[in-house]
């Protein structure tokens, strides 16, 4: 009786150093997918919409049809007409064992968000990224026999190596597979998350350690925090807005069959804002990069006020236009760069009107992580992601953290679901 006690716990250490194994080897290609998507859709918009500026800026009216009908080509021809849902193609897969993610959900998403971000479509890739290398986690699972029993572990294991280096934050990639795909804890989930994030943060140590920005975070204030709490009920407010509007813009673009009329009544829409506002091209984190710059450098003008406000509901706003249309995406990138410009304005506007002197990088990092907590609903997640895109951002752990957590109580109490629970409900 003691003999097979003890074989048995000699087999489960051994199931669970394979496991551990098969998820390092996921994580590794995983990484390869996300940082090739990252790079290269980084480079190629940046290019596309420097080139655009500079010679005929009227195109920006007519890209994001160019790259949302070129999503829906590939997909009736190339992909067999299958659809993605994004997110919540993860959250079916998991709710059985039969269902799998199919192996052309790689490719698809892989290539649909590299084209709806690079043709100015107002999204990121993060959402693409998550759903490809889930789908290879899953296929893992299907062809290694050693891990039959690890489906869920091995699709998070995927996403935890995407998300990091997208992010460069292993703990933002290990809790977003906890917090928002798994959505809970054991023994098998821990070995392989915690395997594939020590691969994915050796990965980024060496091949991608750049933050998304690059001005430096120093220092806060306790007597800040009242105003950051007040910024955290505004950011939770406006989280809830985008997810209203993802929603009904989905709603309204299902509605309607004509094809074209669907995807162009989107896509140009797209464009035009595009053409007014030219921050909104791609994931617009460029264009954020260049507001903060100015707002840290220069003095506050209550002029730019305007500008700030529009970007704050229109970015939102045409997100959800790219995703009705068809283009592949989802909130992160929106809900960040929709957030940081709400910060900016609120540290501006208190500190031109109030007297106060509040940190406007650090606000511009409260605002994205209180919309982006607010909107996925994973506050712990969203402060190691917003806590990694700046330098030494980890200074902000604590004021980022009531943030996060004001905002996401706020939007549930308001609505209890968000852009990836709802239509679990509404069907």
């Amino acid at each position: 009786m003691q003999g097979n006690k003890v074989q048995r716990k000699k087999i489960i250490r051994a199931s669970y150093v394979r496991l551990g194994g098969i998820s390092i080897i996921v994580s590794i290609f995983c990484c390869l997918i996300s940082y090739s998507l990252k790079h290269l859709t980084g480079y190629v918009q940046e290019h596309l919409f420097e080139k655009t500026m500079t010679t005929e800026n009227r195109l920006f009216i007519i890209l994001p049809s160019i790259g949302i009908t070129a999503i829906y080509f590939l997909r009736k021809y190339f992909f067999q007409n299958r659809k993605n849902k994004g997110i919540k193609e993860i959250y079916t897969t998991l709710e059985t064992r039969k269902d799998h993610l199919p192996f052309f959900k790689i490719p698809s998403h892989y290539i649909n968000g590299f084209l709806t971000v690079i043709f100015g479509g107002s999204t990121g890739v993060e959402v693409s990224t998550v759903v490809a290398t889930a789908t290879f986690g899953n296929q893992a699972y299907k062809h290694f026999h050693t891990a039959r029993a690890y489906k869920t572990e091995l699709i998070c294991a995927g996403i935890i190596a995407g998300v990091t280096v997208l992010f460069g934050s292993a703990l933002g990639g290990f809790l977003f597979a906890f917090e928002v795909i798994a959505r809970k804890y054991n023994r098998t989930l821990l070995i392989s998350g915690i395997s594939s994030m020590l691969a994915a943060y050796v990965f980024v140590h060496y091949f991608d350690s750049d933050p998304l920005f690059s001005f430096a975070v120093k220092e806060w204030r306790w007597q800040a925090m009242p105003f950051a709490v007040i910024l955290g009920l505004i950011g939770g407010i406006f989280a809830l807005y985008f997810t209203k509007i993802v929603i009904y813009a989905k709603t309204f673009f299902g509605g309607i069959s004509n094809n074209f009329i669907r995807v162009n009544l989107g896509a140009v829409s797209v464009g035009v804002f595009i053409f007014f506002l030219p921050v909104l091209y791609g994931d617009s984190y460029h264009g954020l990069g260049k507001i903060l710059e100015n707002s840290l450098y220069n003095t506050v003008n209550p002029g730019h006020f305007i500008p700030l406000i529009l970007l704050i509901f229109v970015k939102p706003l045409v997100a959800s236009l790219t995703l009705g249309a068809g283009g592949d995406g989802g909130v992160f990138a929106p809900s960040i760069v929709t957030g940081a410009l709400l910060g900016i304005l609120f540290a501006q506007f208190c500190n031109h009107y109030l007297g106060t002197h509040l940190i406007v990088i650090n606000f511009a990092l409260f605002g994205a992580a209180a919309m982006l907590s607010a909107a996925i609903h994973a506050p712990i997640t969203a402060i190691f992601i917003i806590s990694s895109i700046v330098p030494s951002g980890y200074l902000l752990l604590i004021p980022l953290l009531i943030t996060s957590i004001v905002a996401k109580i706020l939007a549930k109490k308001l609505y209890p679901y968000n852009v990836y629970t709802y239509k679990e409900v509404i069907k």
